[in-house]
């Protein structure tokens, strides 16, 4: 009986894949047209034949996306039902009537709150108490009506708590302007600044913003302004701009509001200015010139700057130098480097130091007493989690906020009594739906890459489930910018959770998990660490029978979108599946050109193609560049009309060549948010369809049909 009904399910899912099959063939790829463009440096020459793609008003390449996404359309038809119910599961985990944690600053208490059925947020504050009656500052549901893309960003209240500025885009294109409400009238001001970054720093008076304008061509931030509140903007005043292309700017305040802080930073280098936030008209001294290779920060407290650096300190430290002497030769260690921990950020009250720390791959919180220099580290009791300090605004309090997740335990707002080491979680994150943590296992294992480090990686499944290969699986990895990607609950992940997805983040080399050199070791001329790392945490997953080659799916985006084109040419047996979200993949052409967003900022992480060295080591691994003859694994790939980080054109040209080369039958998708730029819908729910089409394209792969 057994063996008759085990070759019935056979039969029946043969059947059931055979029929796909012949409705994929019966459903034709969109065809786009060659148009051959020689690209010639250092005497070698490329032909690329979709260079046409980037022009983005071309009707034919509009045409085009449109058409990959009705086949996109077409070939998942079948999961509609599936989408529909996989929208719905990850909707009903979410508490729609939902509210932030109040935190206090200058006599008010800020907070945002969700309204049941509705996408936006709702910013609020209460003054002095929490029981005092609330002041809607902005209602977003309100002002995104009639928009497709709305979002908000860089709340920031005058010191007198009179006026809110606030950054508006509606494009997606990471291009603000910038608004100033009245906030005891519900006036909107005639104050109305475009490319903007999206925030002002007040100045103490009351009437006087700075704000960071963009390049309108490459959009890098490069000049800062001074606007008076109510007066035209084209009579604000440059006070600072950013001529060296491979920098950006911004301005802030520090934490005291004594001091208006200008910045400048490239991947290798920083370069502080500051006035006093008194003296708004006045001029900006620099604290400490740039050099190459020297990167810094800037705190303020009493009589000192205090400096997180790298100065002869790969894994940085901090320094402290009066305010009257603040280059480099003033100064004086105050934490000195220490080789096997990173210092990543620290947090300063008027009784106590905060050191957010990275030690063995793991967050560190480290509490100092100003007075008698005595210390303690906080216990999070986990075997991996993520946890980092929060909104602290009171200088002179002696609670600490700090965040907690892992992948097990939601989201938690956390305050710290820093004098009775009493914590209270203030909230955590609510599961609709019965959730349980208990009812799933978290660990940390390790690969072994090709040159023999140790690959660490965040796993989490359902408990219960056998070692035996017969589980599908999703690896997740970035491993650029020394990002380091913490493990993070999700709601949205229980979906692959309750249906025996084993779910991994590979901490690959690219990263600063093991501290800076870890970052080193992934960027420029070692960039292919991080791609053979993934590959060799894929492959210890399958050896050790967490799954098998068969059930084994890669997710990245953005700079982890390369990372997954980059594993397609280089292991595409590895993978059932890849879904590849906003992915930077023509590593080569975009930074030659350096009229693009992004490109010459970046030349020290990447490299700068013009040097032949870099040119043919980029070229190497460039996921468009070294498409191939050969099979790839199914692949979806996401983007965004509007993306001002990663260009569409770079997936879509990516898409149409691999179409061209490959020689597999397998299932390649390109879906466009013709509305949306690198992060996607702006709406909390609108985001969450674009969950249930991925899932349901991974489930789709596996034949799952709940």
């Amino acid at each position: 009986m057994e063996k008759n009904l085990f070759l019935k399910m056979t039969l029946l899912i043969s059947f059931i894949m055979l029929a796909f099959s012949c409705q994929k063939a019966a459903i034709q790829a969109p065809d786009v047209k060659q148009i051959p463009k020689e690209l010639t440096i250092h005497g070698d020459t490329r032909i690329d034949n979709y260079y046409w793609l980037n022009e983005r008003e071309n009707p034919e390449v509009l045409s085009y996306l449109e058409a990959e996404n009705s086949y996109t359309k077409a070939i998942l038809k079948p999961t509609e039902q599936l989408q529909e119910k996989l929208f719905n599961e990850l909707k009903s985990r979410i508490k729609e009537d939902d509210e932030s944690v109040p935190y206090k600053e200058n006599g008010y208490y800020y907070y945002s709150r969700y309204e049941t059925g509705k996408e936006y947020p709702i910013f609020c504050r209460k003054k002095e108490n929490l029981d005092a009656p609330e002041e809607i500052m902005l209602n977003v549901n309100d002002l995104s009506v009639g928009f497709d893309y709305y979002q908000v960003s860089g709340l920031s209240v005058s010191p007198d708590n009179k006026l809110l500025a606030y950054g508006v885009d509606t494009v997606s294109r990471r291009n603000y302007t910038i608004y100033i409400k009245n906030l005891e009238t519900g006036e909107l001001l005639s104050d109305a600044i475009s490319n903007t970054v999206g925030y002002a720093e007040w100045a103490n008076d009351n009437k006087t913003i700075f704000y960071v304008k963009k390049d309108q061509v490459t959009l890098r931030s490069y000049q800062i302004y001074r606007h008076e509140i109510q007066k035209n903007s084209s009579s604000d005043v440059l006070v600072y701009q950013e001529d060296d292309e491979t920098f950006s700017t911004f301005i802030t305040k520090s934490k005291s509001y004594k001091f208006l802080l200008i910045g400048s930073n490239s991947t290798l280098s920083d370069e502080y200015s500051y006035l006093d936030a008194n003296n708004p008209t006045g001029d900006f001294k620099k604290i400490q010139p740039r050099e190459r290779g020297l990167e810094y920060s800037v705190s303020h407290y009493g009589d000192y700057f205090y400096i997180r650096t790298n100065l002869n300190a790969q894994n940085f430290k901090l320094v402290k130098t009066p305010l009257n002497k603040t280059t480099k030769e003033n100064w004086e260690d105050v934490i000195p480097h220490d080789e096997n921990t990173y210092l990543e950020n620290i947090e300063i009250f008027k009784d106590f130091l905060v050191l957010e720390e990275r030690k063995d791959g793991l967050n560190k919180m480290r509490i100092i007493k100003w007075g008698d220099n005595s210390e303690h580290y906080l216990d999070f009791g986990e075997e991996t989690y993520s946890a980092y300090i929060s909104i602290n605004p009171d200088f002179d309090s002696e609670i600490l906020r700090y965040g907690y997740s892992s992948l097990t335990t939601p989201s938690s707002t956390i305050d710290y009594n820093m004098v009775t080491r009493e914590k209270t979680i203030k909230k955590e994150q609510e599961v609709l739906g019965g959730f349980d943590k208990t009812n799933y296992e978290s660990k940390r294992i390790f690969a072994t890459a090709s040159d023999g480090k140790k690959i660490a990686m965040s796993i989490v499944y359902r408990k219960g489930i056998k070692l035996d290969s017969s589980n599908p699986a999703l690896i997740f990895g970035y491993g650029s910018y020394g990002a380091t990607m913490d493990p993070y609950f999700s709601s949205i992940r229980l979906s692959l959770l309750d249906r025996g997805f084993v779910f991994a983040i590979a901490h690959v080399r690219g990263e600063q998990y093991y501290g800076r050199q870890w970052y080193e070791d992934g960027k420029l001329l070692n960039k292919i660490n991080t791609f053979t790392d993934f590959n060799s945490c894929a492959e210890y997953l399958i050896e050790q029978g967490y799954t098998s080659k068969e059930k084994l799916f890669a997710e990245g985006g953005s700079a982890g979108g390369l990372l997954m084109g980059a594993i397609a040419n280089m292991r595409p047996d590895l993978y059932k599946g890849i879904i590849a979200q906003v992915p930077f993949v023509d590593v080569v052409t975009t930074m030659l050109d350096e009229s693009i967003p992004l490109t010459t900022s970046e030349f020290d992480e990447w490299g700068n193609p013009k040097d032949s060295v870099y040119y043919k080591y980029m070229l190497s691994y460039s996921p468009y560049d070294q498409v191939k003859a050969q099979d790839y694994p199914a692949i979806l790939v996401t983007t965004g009309l509007h993306d001002s980080q990663v260009q569409y054109f770079e997936p879509a040209k990516w898409v149409a060549k691999l179409r061209d080369m490959k020689t597999d039958d397998n299932v390649l998708l390109l879906h466009t948010n013709m509305e949306a730029g690198h992060g996607g819908a702006s709406g909390r729910f609108q985001a969450l369809k674009e969950y249930a089409m991925e899932y349901a394209f991974i489930f789709q792969q596996l034949g799952i049909k709940e």
